[in-house]
């Protein structure tokens, strides 16, 4: 029989035609809200008898059995007796739900959809958390006392449906649909005052529906909540979208400005009609210039960008691919992308043209590689790829290709751990290059390149002068996504400098609100940022129960997962799962974070007498000896090299 259990709300269960089934009184409803919290991991009898007392009374694991048992016959009431039950299963000491094809969990199927919306585009995110958001009844575990594990359950699953309802206001003003944003948004803002980016968004709709006024009016009201009533400092992208609605707002349809693009775009559609190649050319700068706007502007060009490579593709001219496929002048500046898939088929088809192109090519043929090395970054080895356009562009002179294969190069320098020189010599070498030459978009990579790296040499004061130049680049050439790396750089060197754990959590939150549409980038990065604040400073990690630190099971942690759950078992006591997590972790990817999530690896091989992974570690760690492990990203930091490097040679003689 097919079930469905709820927790997006009181916590329910119900058969297959929508009959509610008999889950007795509030201490079985809570047995089964906690496996379920579990996301079918086994719970152990202990945990769960810590779970439902304070102060367990004498028989209280004989009670838990008791409440099992009631909870079987009440979800499988056509069970045989003494037939094994399906649904909730006893394993390992332990009770652990096991759902089957055809059983529903609102709360996993509300987690996997806003997942999945995560990695679609606009037109198909809008349904899919359209339906996501439907799931909720109420408040999570509205029925239950409120426990610790109920509490941090409950906020994480608030914290995702806050989310959510947040990319469906992004998405749907993607699709267009500004009024039904607006519809989301205002008791949203309401609810969550704290939310820059429910204000930000909510402003954005209003300015679209040709509300420009009350947008104003909405982002005045925002800092005003923001700073008088809840102590906050606006973040500069709520400062910069008001500056950018005061100086649109008051301009009617028929200014200059309008009435010049409304020209253009008419002679252009008339006289460019003809030429396929020429138009496709066109539409990878206007490509180009979505994706340096960063939110939306960079998930619009995601997928324009796929479209032209087909269109071009389809024309059978290896020079209009060629030249459509390396085509987009956005150097990378974050060893991970933002959309592998679509990564990964840029890749085949700049190969593609690569095998195509006919003698006499060069310039085409050093864009194509610097493309492959750039969309293989954090997937694939194409330094080779990178060396070669960088030659190449060398040989021919063109300032502009040169500095977008160095981008490349510099993609692909994460190869082992303690490479932050060279990439500072690359980014230093594309910023100079670029400012002589007026190329915006790879100055600006080249100068977040050498701020990062100036963090990892521990060159603080280096790094905020990239920072400022930075800063001063993002508001003349209107480039908001610059915004996020200066302020997360900002939130690395006040952790490093020693703020307060509370001043550095916001300056965290703060920065991680401005990354919206780079989850390449974002996703993880905040959970990671505060785990690594409190490991250095020695605060105590308890798992799902620290403020900013989500629990074991959480999506926040993102891809860092592997890395991070030997810490979070330790914090919990379970130092056998935190053995068996640290065998298991996996080999850290080369990218911007190798050197932490190493760093990570050693401390826990080290509170676990490891030796295997220590060794390991220090061989990985050694090469980056005098940085500071993590700062290289511009994202977080965790301890100097050198210090755990000392601790690793004592540990393993």
């Amino acid at each position: 029989m097919d079930v469905a259990l709820g927790v997006l709300g009181p916590v329910t269960a119900a058969d297959a035609d929508g009959r509610a089934l008999d889950l007795r009184g509030p201490r079985h409803r809570a047995v089964l809200a906690r496996l379920l919290v579990a996301r079918g991991r086994v719970v152990p009898l202990a945990d769960l008898v810590d779970d439902l007392w304070e102060d367990p009374p004498p028989r209280a694991a004989g009670a838990v059995q008791t409440f099992v048992g009631a909870l079987r016959r009440g979800l499988e009431p056509d069970r045989v007796p003494r037939t094994p039950p399906r649904l909730i299963v006893t394993t390992g000491g332990g009770y652990a739900v096991r759902t089957g094809p055809g059983d529903v969990v609102d709360a996993w199927s509300f987690e996997a959809e806003v997942a999945g919306a995560s990695r679609a585009t606009p037109d198909r995110a809008v349904p899919a958390l359209a339906d996501a958001l439907v799931r909720w009844r109420g408040t999570a575990l509205a029925d239950l006392p409120d426990a610790a594990w109920v509490l941090a359950e409950r906020r994480r699953l608030e914290a995702l449906r806050v989310v959510a309802v947040e990319d469906l206001a992004a998405a749907r003003l993607a699709t267009g649909a500004a009024r039904q944003a607006i519809a989301d948004l205002e008791h949203h803002v309401e609810v969550h005052p704290w939310r820059e980016s429910g204000w930000r968004l909510l402003a954005t709709a209003l300015y679209r529906d040709e509300r420009a006024a009350d947008g104003l009016a909405v982002l005045r009201r925002a800092r005003h909540l923001l700073a008088d009533e809840l102590g906050l400092d606006p973040g500069p992208e709520l400062a910069a979208l008001e500056r950018d609605l005061l100086l649109r707002a008051p301009q009617p349809v028929s200014a200059p400005a309008a009435e010049v693009w409304g020209g253009v775009a008419t002679a252009y559609q008339r006289v460019a009609a003809a030429r396929p190649s020429t138009r496709l050319r066109s539409a990878m700068h206007l490509v180009g210039e979505l994706a340096v706007t960063g939110g939306q502007g960079l998930e619009a060009s995601r997928v324009h960008r796929i479209e032209a490579i087909e269109a071009a593709e389809a024309l059978g001219d290896p020079e209009v691919v060629a030249a459509v496929v390396g085509g987009l002048d956005v150097p990378g500046v974050w060893a991970r992308s933002d959309d592998p898939a679509q990564a990964a088929q840029v890749v085949v088809a700049a190969r593609r043209a690569l095998g195509r192109l006919p003698a006499g090519t060069d310039r085409l043929r050093a864009r194509l590689l610097a493309t492959v090395a750039l969309e293989s970054r954090g997937t694939a080895d194409a330094a080779a790829e990178a060396d070669e356009a960088v030659a190449i562009a060398r040989a021919l002179g063109d300032p502009q290709v040169l500095a977008l294969a160095l981008t490349g190069a510099a993609m692909q320098s994460f190869g082992r751990a303690g490479l932050a020189a060279r990439r500072s010599d690359l980014g230093a070498e594309v910023a100079t290059l670029s400012a002589r030459h007026g190329l915006t978009d790879t100055r600006i990579a080249g100068e977040i390149l050498a701020m990062q790296a100036a963090g990892a040499l521990g060159r603080f004061a280096d790094g905020e002068e990239r920072a400022r130049a930075l800063d001063r680049l993002g508001e003349r050439e209107d480039r908001p996504a610059v915004s996020a790396f200066t302020a997360w750089f900002r939130a690395v060197r006040l952790d490093v400098d020693g703020g307060t754990l509370d001043a550095v959590d916001r300056a965290y939150r703060r920065a991680d609100a401005l990354l919206a549409g780079m989850p390449g980038v974002q996703h993880g990065a905040l959970a990671l940022a505060l785990l690594a604040a409190r490991l250095t400073r020695g605060v105590p990690v308890t798992d799902g129960r620290v403020p900013g630190v989500p629990g074991e099971g959480d999506p926040r942690w993102g891809p860092y997962l592997p890395w991070v759950r030997p810490h979070l078992l330790l914090a919990r006591g379970r130092t056998a799962a935190a053995e068996s997590a640290l065998r298991a972790a996996p080999t850290p990817p080369a990218d911007h974070l190798l050197e932490a999530t190493w760093s990570l690896l050693a401390d826990a091989a080290l509170a676990l007498d490891d030796t295997d992974r220590a060794r390991q570690a220090l061989a990985a760690l050694a090469p980056a000896s005098g940085e500071v492990a993590g700062a290289g990203s511009g994202m977080l930091a965790l301890w100097p090299v050198d210090a755990t490097l000392a601790r690793l040679r004592a540990a393993t003689g």
